[in-house]
C-alpha cells in the first residue's frame, strides 16, 4: 500500500513541432486526465526560448495531484511526469496522452509515493528548506 504512484516519463525523438506547441501538449494532458478519472483544478503554461533554449513547460493541477511537461525541442524531448493519488491510475493518463499526441520513443519510470510500513529514510544531516 501506498500513498499515490508517480511515473516518470522521458520522450525521445519528439518532432520540434510538438516540442514547442504548449498549447496542444496542455490540452492533450487536461483531457487524458479528465477521461481517466481525475479532476482538472488548473492549468499553466510557458513558452521558453527568449533567453533560453527553445521549449516550455506545461502543469495540470489535479485534485488528485499533477501532470506535467517539460519540452527541449533542439532535441527533440519531452520529460513529463503523472503523479496520482486516489483510485486514478497515472498509466491510463499517460495512455490517452499517447493516443492523442505522438510522444516518440517512452521510457516510463514508475515510483510508489510513501509506501505503507516502509522505513522511514535516515538523513546524515538534517536538511531545512528555506531557512
Amino acid at each position: 500500500m501506498h500513498k499515490g504512484r508517480h511515473l516518470l516519463i522521458d520522450c525521445w525523438d519528439v518532432e520540434r513541432d510538438l516540442c514547442l506547441d504548449d498549447k496542444r501538449v496542455l490540452s492533450a494532458m487536461s483531457r487524458a486526465a479528465e477521461r481517466a478519472g481525475a479532476t482538472v483544478i488548473s492549468q499553466v503554461r510557458y513558452k521558453f526560448g527568449h533567453d533560453s533554449p527553445p521549449g516550455f513547460a506545461a502543469v495540470i493541477m489535479l485534485d488528485e495531484s499533477h501532470c506535467s511537461a517539460h519540452s527541449y525541442a533542439d532535441l527533440g524531448l519531452i520529460a513529463m511526469d503523472v503523479f496520482t493519488c486516489g483510485s486514478t491510475n497515472p498509466r491510463t493518463v499517460l495512455r490517452y496522452i499517447q493516443e492523442e499526441l505522438d510522444l516518440g520513443t517512452v521510457t516510463v519510470r514508475e515510483f510508489k509515493r510513501f509506501p505503507v510500513g516502509a522505513a522511514r529514510p535516515v538523513l546524515a544531516e538534517a536538511v531545512s528548506v528555506g531557512k
